[in-house]
């Protein structure tokens, strides 16, 4: 009877490992027979109009914001909507095409982008600084090369495209501390031990949400998310033990706290900005008819460029343009829980919480809502690179758009 039952059971086991080894030589050929370019569904209309909207409304803000700042330093009213245009252009040109590419291939280079990024954050370090004593930018004239480059919107972008790699890789495993803790800390922590040297503390905070936000969505459990804000508490120690770092963490809170304590100093932006949001009201002073914008807020073309938007387009205008924001997270949630896998899933919301975050970081910002940490507005402040980059993610979101289960 023994003998009959083992030889019963034999064929019966070999034929389950048979089977398991078969699905997983499927699943490898499925992976490597993805194709860069293959026909695919329609993109969603809804989410590329929302991006196209908001891309609209930055530029014509960013033109009206910079305009005088452009004609007092560069003798050129034109200078920097000139090279938003240019970056605009091809990064909408990039957005569509890099819809048409199969997201999953992306799934292949996620720690290649991932050790891109630690790379370009190295040499931004070892490189002279750049606007004072910071190291956020590589300047690209050491390259022959024209304008600067920021490698934190590398770094984004890459932990969020290696999060949910692993996030789909672990599945079920998200529950447990090794799979869904340890590799997400390591990764993190490089990356924010980088970014703190450079110093680029609001990168770091936004990196850090994203990844918090990303991990809890995928699977981890509530309870390890202790470990997540010690590990915060130690990136934090790390930046204050720093030459200057306490006496810098100091000044922002000094100046966020009460602003008029340095009012030529470095409270200026910030009281300038109250000014402009104030002397708004409920429906502006009219488009190109702010008065902060001439040299009274430093530089009203980047972080401070919602300020402005406030005192010309008013409460409404303002309004208008959060719930645009919002409309755009909300359209990549509803893409990301139709999406196809886990993978894509998972990319979807990581991109879209990502505009969302950095969104409402710079608002808080510009209202003093939190310390001045210098982030900027998605689709509106100037920066090539920043632009570049976001359309880009934007094209990979109407990527998965094109095999997301979604009622066109």
């Amino acid at each position: 009877m023994a003998a009959a039952y083992e030889n019963e059971n034999i064929p019966q086991s070999s034929a389950e490992k048979s089977e398991r080894k078969t699905g997983l030589k499927d699943k490898i050929k499925n992976f490597k027979r993805i194709k860069w370019f293959a026909k695919r569904g329609p993109l969603d209309v809804t989410f590329l109009t929302l991006v196209l909207l908001l891309m609209a409304f930055g530029l014509v803000m960013l033109f009206s914001a910079s305009y005088a700042n452009a004609r007092y330093n560069y003798g050129d009213s034109f200078h920097f909507i000139k090279d938003q245009i240019v970056f605009a252009v091809v990064g909408v040109v990039g957005m569509l095409v890099i819809s048409f590419i199969d997201y999953r291939v992306l799934n292949r280079y996620a720690f290649a982008v991932y050790l891109l990024a630690i790379v370009l954050l190295i040499i931004a370090l070892i490189l002279p600084p750049v606007k004072g004593d910071f190291h956020r930018w590589i300047n690209l004239r050491y390259f022959g090369l024209r304008g600067t480059f920021q490698p934190s919107e590398i770094a984004k972008f890459a932990i969020v495209l290696l999060y949910a790699r692993l996030i789909a890789a672990y599945g079920e495993k998200m529950k447990t501390f090794k799979y869904g803790v340890v590799p997400f800390l390591i990764t993190f922590g490089i990356i924010a031990v980088l970014m703190l040297l450079e110093p680029h503390v609001s990168g770091t905070v936004l990196i850090f949400t994203l990844a918090a936000i990303m991990m809890f969505v995928g699977g981890t459990r509530f309870r390890w998310f202790g470990l997540a804000a010690a590990a915060a508490a130690v990136a934090v120690g790390i930046f204050l033990i720093m030459p200057g770092g306490l006496s810098y963490a100091r000044e922002r809170i000094d100046i966020w706290l009460d602003p008029y304590v340095d009012p030529q100093g470095d409270g200026f932006q910030t009281i300038q900005s109250l000014i402009a949001i104030g002397s708004g009201g409920i429906m502006g002073k009219g488009l190109g008819d702010s008065r902060q914008k001439y040299l009274y807020i430093p530089e009203p073309q980047n972080d401070f460029i919602f300020a402005v938007v406030c005192e010309e387009l008013g409460f409404v205008g303002a309004t208008i343009i959060i719930i645009l924001f919002a409309l755009l997270v909300w359209r990549g949630f509803i893409i990301a829980m139709r999406a196809k896998d886990k993978f894509g899933s998972m990319l979807a919301v990581g991109l879209t919480m990502q505009v969302g975050i950095q969104t409402l970081l710079n608002i808080a910002v510009v209202t003093n809502t939190v310390p001045n940490t210098g982030i900027s507005l998605p689709f509106f402040s100037y920066g090539g690179t920043a632009l570049l980059m976001l359309l880009f993610q934007m094209g990979v979101v109407l990527s998965i758009s094109r095999e997301a289960r979604i009622d066109k």
